[in-house]
Formats: structure tokens, C-alpha cells, sequence
């Protein structure tokens, strides 16, 4: 097989500058409940979410953990006070929603009617003025707002976004209710000339968007404005203001959000502000908020991405230190970061209709988000290093379970990655995974079915059965890494002269049952890092598609392991994997007489203990 060598301009990658971005969503996103996945690699990864991650994170909510029996004594049906940590409630919405999501295409009456029951508890838990949070409630209801950093409002936004997935997956409005009522008694508290406020940890800006959405009501989106706009003038108080080592620019208070131009502070923090930013802007037609995103996100990217998407290095403010400090082995890249960056790129692109940022959410998704939970489902990640010793392996659960969580929710939106469609630009097919979707194009209905063994291969066909014959773009997003491709119509081949942001644009009067084919070139590359990352000086990496690979010890003999490297002389070729990797594709690797295995950098830790390695020393 060809080997490429690629020099990574951005850390591993090559992207092109940054362009304005336009005010408003001027593509929207096909939802899921649209989507049908048939796609034989994420089949398998929502057949464990729904039979493992799923039942895991249920036992976990009301069976190993105080977790929703905080629920059920703030409702007055249990004696005691809080247990666990300030914001284990957030894990329960976070829980709701992924089974609100499965709901969605997979309905389920028993998941349906254990939703039933935990919103009975969370509405009789809620108080008379519509508060909501039980470690306040049970342990500490005389200091409610009393410092910034306690997680109420952080709480109170993934409640809203499980209400507003439960409204959407059954129809019914107990949960909504609720959501409503808790909102609107945020909003008699807080807003201009109101008590000021800084959340510590950034959620319920985005929240009170998807609400405005759901309900309509104005007075949820300006909360969120209003929200937003507090920080960076010094009102923020509490612990997280009050520690030397971290201070304002932890929780991303130390600017105005319309003047951040570097990333600092907390990682996930920062992905859920920035997610809430483009929502808003989206709304409010905001350049200023707009342009900052542009400029944090060249440096996120630029300076501060992992090969995998992982981002935030630093574990002593699980987030960011300097520009290039990547260690491997103590890298951090908490599994709830790289969710966020998939859920930041996406509202990038949704502005832009800019391929760059599909480039890396496609990053994030298949190898600093899969990386988070083991094959089976039932095992997580809360760090993901680049390089082990053997020691890091990933557990049942943890007292902080934002990750398990996080993974839970996250699994069963992906239909709504990808694809988006604008009646003046039409169709994008953002990701290439096997699907039939439903969706509008102007005033023409159309289902598009796509089947591929990406990312095994990148052979993709594409059927379009438009309602009635209709004239309108399909964009087909031409990956980053992809060097050369070629393009068919019903068999005849497409001469493509340019692509627009990364896409090319196939217009035509559609036919049902027109068929695209599209062949990416997926060759074995082999990838240098940014020379100012000195964790990786004289190393290279190898990536195959939107793949990272890993070397695993389990696949080499001892006395192979010290002698793996890459060199101009290596050779690498693709082969079938077998056992619990079976249907992927591992790297055969020779350098030398020394031989070595790659797998896919998502499926590490899956069988036998042992070290491992993203970056290989490299001799010139």
C-alpha cells in the first residue's frame, strides 16, 4: 500500500484559515428522529448502548448510587439528607435524556414508564416557586444562590435538556412542565436589574435555547443572551474565583465572551460556553460573538488538539495550560470534552457551511469520543492518554459520572450528525455513515439512502427519491485527509472543477432513484506533528481515514515492543482484525525485521492488559 507522509500544520492536520461565518444557521441539522441508521459499524455501537450503556447507567442512577433516591427524599417519600456529590443530579438528566433519545427510534414501554416514574419524583422534588436541586433542597435550603460555583444552574440545564428530548421522543409534557417552571423561576430571579449571576460551570446557556425552541417563549433566549453577557465584569464569586491556581479564567469569566480570543481554563467548561454562544448569536444576530468563535477556535485547533480531537491536557484544571504542551502519557482529554467539541464544530458548520469543522467533529467522534467506552458498552473512560504503561483501564463508573453520562446521551443522537439541508444551498451530507434519511429541501420532500463501509473504506452510493423531480444541490464533504477522489452520477463520471469550503456541490434535476457515487482515496498516512509540541519531537503517528492507530502490547511479543518504530522504510498494509476487533481493520507494520499491529486508537483497552502508543519514534 502507498504510504503518505503528512506534516501537520495544525498539530496534525491541514485546515485552511478562517472564514467569516454568516449570522444566523443558515443550514439546519436533519434531527435523528429522521434517520435511520443501517450502518453496520455505528449499529454496533448503539446495539451496546442500548443493551449495555443504557442498562448500566439505569443500575447505576437508582440501584448502586444515591442518585435518584436524592429525587425520591427531596419529594418527601424517603427520610435523609443529600448524598454524593453537588451535582449528581445532573447525571440523572443526562441518564433521561439518553433514554429519551433511544425512545425515539427504538421505542421501549418499560424505558418509557421508568421515565414516568423518576419524573413523578423530580415534580413532586420541585418547589412551589419552581426550584430545583435536591443537594440544596435536602441539605442546604437557606444558601440557595450563594456561590456560583455549586452547579445549580448547570443542574438545571441538562434537566431541561432532558425534558425537551423527553417532550420530543412521547409527546407528553410532565417533564416539559417542569423545565418550564424551573426556567421561568430563573427568569423572575435573574436578568437586567435583577440578581447577577456567573454560572460556574456553563450548561444552562444552551439549555434555554433548545427550550426557546420547544415552547417559543422569548423570554428563555434573552435569559441565555443575558446570561452570557455577565460574564468577564467581575461579578463572579465563590470557589472557583477564590482558588489562586484557577480564578475567573477557569470557568471563562475573565473576558467579556465577545472579546475571548485564546482558550483557557476548563475544557469542558469551555465547550458548553461556546456551544451556547453560536446558539445565541444564531438567534440574535451577533458578529461580535461570532468573530470571537472564530478566533478561539483557530486556537483550539492550531494549538491545542490532540490527534485524536482530545483536547484539554492538563489534569490539575481538567482543561488547558499552554499553547503545545500535548504530553501522551499524561494527557487528560476528558471523554466529556471531545462530546463537546463535536457538539461546538457542529454549530460552526451549521453557520458556515464550512467542511473544516465536519473535519473535526468527524475527529473527535471516532476516536476521543468511541475511546470513552469499551466495545460491550458497560465500561468508560473518563481520561483518554495517548500513551500507557498498562494501568489505565476503563471502570463500571465513577463518583464524578459526568462521562458514562455524557456517552449515554450522546450515542443516540448521531443521526443528527449527519446530514443538514438549506432551501437555498440544499442537501450536506456531513458524515458518511449507512443511513435512509428523511428530509425538506425547499418545497421538495426527498429520502436519501446511503450505504458504505466507511470507515473501513471509502467507497459511499448515494440514492436520492426526491417526492417529484426537483432541481437542488446534494454538497458532498470531501474530507481534509482525503487527497484524491472521483464522483459518478448513475454510472457516469463527474469532472469536478472546484470545491466550496471543503464540499463539492453536485446540481442537477433530481430524479427518484438517481444514484452518487463517491470513491475517497483512504490511504495509510503517516503524520508529524506541529516541531513546537516537544512531547512528540522525533515521532510520527499513523492515521487511515478519520482513524488515529495505536500500537498495543497485547499484539506484539516483549521482545518486539521497544523496537517499534517508523521509519522512510516502513511498510504498512491494512488487514482484517479478528476476535472482539472482528470487522475492523488493523495496520501490519514493518520496519526493519522488526513487525508490529495497529489498531483503531477507539478500540484500546478492549482485551488483554498491556501498554500502549498513538505516537511511534521515528528515524529519519
Amino acid at each position: 500500500m502507498k504510504i503518505f507522509i503528512k506534516t501537520a500544520v495544525f498539530l496534525f492536520a491541514i485546515l485552511t484559515g478562517v472564514n467569516a461565518l454568516a449570522q444566523s444557521y443558515s443550514t439546519q441539522p436533519v434531527p435523528f428522529n429522521q434517520v435511520k441508521i443501517t450502518d453496520q459499524f455505528w449499529n454496533a455501537r448503539l446495539k451496546a448502548h442500548a443493551n449495555a450503556t443504557l442498562v448500566t447507567c439505569i443500575a447505576q442512577t437508582q440501584d448502586s448510587t444515591e442518585r435518584i433516591n436524592n429525587f425520591i427524599k427531596a419529594a418527601g417519600f424517603l427520610e435523609g439528607g443529600h448524598e454524593g456529590i453537588y451535582f449528581d443530579d445532573s447525571d440523572v438528566y443526562k441518564a433521561m435524556e439518553g433514554i429519551a433519545y433511544s425512545l425515539i427510534n427504538n421505542p421501549n414501554p418499560e424505558l418509557e414508564a421508568l421515565l414516568d416514574k423518576w419524573i413523578a419524583y423530580i415534580a413532586k422534588a420541585q418547589q412551589p416557586d419552581g426550584y430545583l436541586n435536591t443537594f440544596y433542597t435536602l441539605n442546604h435550603p437557606d444558601e440557595r444562590w450563594t456561590d456560583m460555583e455549586k452547579h445549580e444552574m448547570y443542574c438545571g440545564g441538562h434537566m431541561i435538556e432532558a425534558a425537551v428530548a423527553h417532550h420530543k421522543a412521547t409527546g407528553k409534557t410532565t417533564f416539559l412542565t417542569v423545565a418550564t417552571n424551573f426556567s421561568d423561576y430563573l427568569c423572575n430571579k435573574f436578568g437586567p436589574g435583577k440578581k447577577h449571576w456567573v454560572p460556574g460551570h456553563e450548561e444552562i446557556e444552551l439549555a434555554l435555547v433548545k427550550l426557546y425552541h420547544e415552547t417559543g417563549d422569548q423570554k428563555y433566549l434573552d435569559l441565555s443572551y443575558w446570561l452570557l453577557e455577565e460574564r468577564g465584569h467581575g461579578y463572579g464569586k465563590g470557589a472557583i474565583w477564590d482558588n489562586k491556581d484557577w480564578g475567573p479564567a477557569y470557568c471563562q469569566d475573565d473576558v467579556p465572551v465577545s472579546e475571548i480570543s485564546d482558550i483557557k481554563g476548563h475544557a469542558v467548561r469551555a465547550m458548553y460556553l461556546f456551544s451556547g454562544m453560536a446558539d445565541v448569536a444564531a438567534e440574535k444576530d451577533l458578529p461580535e460573538y461570532v468573530a470571537a468563535l472564530e478566533r478561539v477556535w483557530e486556537d483550539v485547533v492550531e494549538r491545542n488538539m490532540y490527534i485524536t480531537g482530545g483536547i484539554g491536557s492538563s489534569g490539575s484544571n481538567e482543561g488547558f495550560s499552554k499553547d503545545y504542551d500535548l504530553p501522551n502519557k499524561e494527557a487528560y482529554c476528558e471523554t466529556c470534552a471531545s462530546i463537546g467539541m463535536v457538539l461546538w464544530n457542529k454549530r460552526m458548520n451549521l453557520f458556515s457551511q464550512d467542511a473544516k469543522y465536519i473535519d473535526v467533529m468527524e475527529r473527535s467522534m471516532y476516536n476521543g469520543v468511541l475511546a470513552g467506552v469499551s466495545l460491550e458498552g458497560d465500561l468508560f473512560f473518563y481520561v483518554n492518554p495517548l500513551e500507557s504503561e498498562g494501568h489505565h483501564h476503563r471502570r463500571a463508573w465513577y463518583g464524578c459520572a459526568c462521562c458514562p453520562s455524557n456517552v449515554s446521551r450522546f450515542l443516540p443522537s448521531v443521526g443528527s450528525y449527519i446530514y443538514a439541508t438549506s432551501d437555498e444551498k440544499g442537501v450536506f451530507v456531513n458524515l458518511y455513515v449507512g443511513s435512509t434519511a428523511e428530509m425538506k429541501v425547499g418545497n421538495t420532500k426527498l429520502v436519501l439512502v446511503q450505504h458504505t463501509n466507511y470507515p473501513w473504506d471509502g467507497n459511499i452510493e448515494m440514492e436520492i427519491k426526491p417526492d417529484n423531480e426537483a432541481i437542488f444541490p446534494v454538497n458532498l464533504r470531501i474530507p481534509g485527509w482525503c487527497n484524491s477522489f472521483s464522483l459518478s452520477v448513475n454510472g457516469n463520471k463527474q469532472k469536478v472543477s472546484k470545491q466550496e469550503n471543503g464540499y463539492v456541490a453536485m446540481e442537477r434535476n433530481w430524479k427518484k432513484g438517481d444514484k452518487l457515487s463517491l470513491v475517497l482515496d483512504m490511504p495509510v498516512e503517516v503524520v508529524a506533528a506541529d516541531p513546537r509540541v516537544e512531547a512528540n519531537v522525533g515521532k510520527r503517528a499513523i492515521q487511515r481515514g478519520p482513524l488515529v492507530y495505536c500500537v498495543e502490547e497485547s499484539d506484539q511479543s516483549n521482545k518486539e515492543w521497544d523496537k517499534i518504530q517508523l521509519s522512510k522504510t516502513s511498510t504498512l498494509k491494512t488487514t482484517k482484525a479478528s476476535g472482539k476487533l472482528d470487522g475492523m481493520l488493523e495496520i501490519e507494520g514493518k520496519t526493519g525485521d522488526a513487525n508490529f499491529t495497529m489498531i483503531p486508537y477507539f478500540a484500546w483497552d478492549n482485551r488483554e492488559e498491556g501498554r500502549m502508543k498513538v505516537w511511534l519514534d521515528y528515524e529519519e
